[in-house]
């Protein structure tokens, strides 16, 4: 009678598991779709502005505070042209600014005001750093939005 009751069970184990196996083959032949928002974000102290929108323009949100009170925006470049680039703060005005550009090639330039043109005259990652005058009062710490437009030569 105990042989009888392990048969059962064995087989009932076996049968259970084999229907597991079928069904976890027909869903592995099914493809997984991720549709996944690509948006620049900061990290740290740094934004990778690795993603353009809809108008091919690199936009991201930032953050300044008592910590991070530098914030360096890292973008590549690969045509010749010209970088339009402005900072929004979320209170509307405050004490940020374009700190310095760096190029490519380490040299450097700076400082600059919320919206900043220049020619790129390098092709490579550039580095932009924010954050407050240090010859003006109030340092601005809170949220805001960074927006980079390359046009070509």
């Amino acid at each position: 009678m105990k042989n009888w009751y392990i048969l059962l069970i064995s087989i009932f184990c076996f049968s259970c598991q084999q229907k597991e196996n079928n069904k976890t083959a027909a869903d592995a032949t099914k493809p997984v779709v991720q549709k996944e928002k690509q948006e620049n974000k900061q990290i740290g102290d740094t934004i990778a502005m690795n993603f353009k929108n809809e108008e091919n323009v690199f936009s991201a949100e930032g953050h300044l505070d008592s910590l991070n009170s530098k914030v360096y925006v890292q973008f590549k470049n690969e045509v010749l042209g010209e970088l339009n680039a402005q900072i929004v703060p979320d209170a509307g005005k405050g004490n940020i600014r374009f700190n310095q550009i760096i190029f490519p090639d380490k040299t450097s330039d700076g400082p600059f005001g919320m919206d900043l043109k220049i020619p790129l005259q390098q092709k490579g990652t550039h580095i932009l750093v924010i954050g407050h005058s240090l010859m003006a009062e109030n340092p601005y710490y809170g949220n805001f939005k960074v927006q980079l437009n390359i046009r070509k030569e």
